[in-house]
């Protein structure tokens, strides 16, 4: 309030809500239709017609169910980094403004260094996605496995934390022009910092509405105090 910055924290939120729920909408829908296609095309719904059997019946039911939750997971996980790249410019800018009343000065605003910041941004989220889909099917292979199993949600949500927290962190490393590898190695050695920003970001974003529109731009503001004072490489 004091900065008048409530119109960049908002801004992100709105267009995280109508990402989000627009996603969602799509994501269910399309689901539904792929369960509906793929139960055709292997006769699944004849056969257990055929049955008769009630209980045949609600197993069917509650497998396709859990096939479209586990469209809904995947969206889930891969949507912060649909939005990390079309919000990139105003996180961006968010962090840039931060750090500039912290230190008492303003940061030459440059259109073709946004440009580059954003292509940078596009880059490190793809770099991110693959690391953790390769991450994700570790876990789904370990989950199988007896006792050892049954930690792997919690590894999952660790894993989600970090990257998020990861990406949160390098808005503030790429404006002070550190290559990609260099970040990659800086958010490595203060990892602590980039999984306390995922977690308390997914926090935030158990409050309804009022979480969800202040988790992305409060994610980036805690991750550009924090690295105030730390040396970058």
């Amino acid at each position: 309030m004091q900065h008048k910055l409530w119109k960049w924290i908002l801004i992100p939120g709105i267009i995280y809500c109508l990402l989000f729920f627009t996603g969602f909408y799509f994501v269910w829908g399309y689901s539904g239709d792929f369960v509906e296609y793929l139960t055709r095309l292997l006769h699944i719904t004849e056969w257990v017609q055929d049955l008769e059997s009630s209980w045949v019946s609600f197993l069917f039911i509650l497998v396709a169910f859990s096939v479209r939750i586990v469209f809904v997971f995947w969206y889930f996980s891969y949507f912060k980094y649909l939005f990390l790249i079309v919000a990139s410019p105003v996180f961006s800018y968010l962090s840039e403004k931060t750090e500039a009343i912290l230190e008492y000065r303003e940061f030459p605003f440059s259109w073709a260094q946004l440009g580059q910041d954003i292509w940078r941004g596009v880059r490190m989220s793809f770099r991110n996605i693959v690391y953790q889909t390769a991450a994700i099917l570790v876990l789904l292979v370990v989950s199988f496995i007896p006792v050892v199993g049954w930690i792997t949600p919690m590894i999952g949500f660790f894993i989600e934390a970090y990257f998020y927290g990861f990406s949160m962190m390098d808005y503030s490393c790429e404006r002070h022009r550190l290559s990609m590898s260099q970040s990659i190695q800086f958010i490595r050695q203060h990892r602590g910092m980039a999984l306390g920003n995922g977690m308390v970001f997914y926090v935030f974003m158990l409050i309804p509405v009022l979480g969800w529109m202040l988790a992305p731009s409060y994610a980036v503001i805690a991750a550009t105090i924090d690295l105030q004072n730390k040396k970058l490489i």
